[in-house]
């Protein structure tokens, strides 16, 4: 998004189809195995879609309600972090005031949100990051005059060339500083 003074991009945090299908499905798995190996132990059928409660105590379901504790509980986190939406921000290039905003959000807690200001003159370059292949990386960075690179861009699934091209010159463009690509 861009006005005359600001120019705004927004960040997609874990709030996903994918990530809500993945969360769903691990704390669900979990939980089957869980109440699957509890069945076992108190010979009493708690799921109504299995005859559970035939599975010897030792070594299956000891081993079922083990990895059914461990799976609710990793299925949990991840619904906790589709929930706070962890990885959701922005960056506010902003004329007026001269700087650079990144916002981030973080899990709970006294850090919960990230806010990072940079001052135009000390922003050297845009750098553009691209690796192919079989784990493809596209990534877009701010480099400062003491030569750290702030990444800017998400996380997740690869962005189009096209589009990370046109983000990229856009800020540069913006910023009237070089673009450097690797």
């Amino acid at each position: 998004m861009e006005t005359d003074n600001k120019l705004v991009f927004y960040l997609e945090g874990s709030r996903r189809i994918s990530n809500i299908f993945w969360a769903l499905t691990v704390t669900l798995g979990g939980l089957g195995f869980f109440l699957t190996g509890l069945s076992s132990f108190f010979k009493t059928n708690f799921l109504f879609i299995t005859q559970s409660n035939e599975i010897s105590f030792l070594p299956q379901g000891i081993v079922l309600t083990f990895y059914g504790t461990v799976g609710f509980i990793i299925g949990i986190f991840l619904c906790l972090t589709v929930v706070w939406d962890i990885g959701f921000g922005y960056n506010e290039y902003n004329k007026v005031t001269k700087q650079l905003t990144l916002y981030r959000k973080g899990f709970p807690g006294k850090n919960r949100e990230l806010v990072l200001l940079f001052p135009f003159k000390d922003i050297k370059s845009i750098k553009l990051q691209i690796i192919e292949g079989l784990n493809p990386k596209r990534q877009l960075f701010i480099r400062l005059t003491d030569n750290r690179e702030i990444p800017v861009s998400g996380v997740g699934r690869p962005i189009p060339l096209k589009i990370m091209e046109e983000e990229a010159i856009m800020i540069a463009k913006y910023l009237n500083v070089f673009l450097e690509t690797e």
